[in-house]
């Protein structure tokens, strides 16, 4: 699974692509574009499967972001997401996308 934000164009999926609904968007063997990733954004797809090695690459790129951020920093943000995203659907691919955001915002200025 690779992050929208990690995707390069002519990555290659694995797996189709579908909004929560089920409806699919692109079929497996489909080499991604940038007009791909606007259509992922729109119908609230985060996250896809590529082929190869893609998925190493994005944890090899992630990894260092976590590391740099202090374990209880990143605690304590994360508690404060959600108690101010208490009323929210924290399954819901956009309130998970704006926490993990507003998360990653908060601790990174608490550091």
């Amino acid at each position: 699974m690779v992050h929208i934000d990690n995707l390069t164009p002519g990555m290659v999926l694995s797996r189709d692509v579908c909004d929560r609904s089920g409806r699919m968007l692109l079929p497996a063997g489909a080499e991604l574009t940038d007009k791909h990733f606007s259509i992922f954004r729109m119908w609230g797809v985060l996250e896809v499967e590529v082929a190869g090695d893609a998925v190493v690459e994005d944890a090899e790129t992630t990894a260092p972001l976590n590391q740099e951020i202090d374990p209880e920093v990143l605690a304590q943000a994360r508690a404060e997401m959600e108690r101010l995203f208490i009323y929210n659907d924290p399954e819901h691919p956009a309130i998970k996308e704006l926490m993990r955001i507003c998360t990653e915002r908060r601790a990174n200025r608490a550091a």
